[in-house]
């Protein structure tokens, strides 16, 4: 794994919430991207560090929005 693998499964993540046009949970976007577990956690990482998205959590699942 390195940098340039991370930056590709945050890429498909903002595509994955780009292409929803709304928020969507972590099972919903695992399930558009076919991101493992642990490389979802990663992309999401990488997003909400650059400042790309909003994540919320709510009793069944947490929330993420593109800003």
């Amino acid at each position: 794994m390195n940098v340039e693998i991370i930056g590709n499964w945050a890429g498909a993540a903002w595509n994955a919430l780009n292409d929803a046009q709304a928020p969507l949970g972590l099972k919903a976007i695992k399930k558009a991207t076919k991101l493992k577990v642990n490389e979802l956690y990663a992309a999401i990482g990488w997003l909400a560090r650059e400042g790309k998205i909003e994540v919320k959590e709510t009793e069944a699942d947490i929330e993420v929005t593109l800003l």
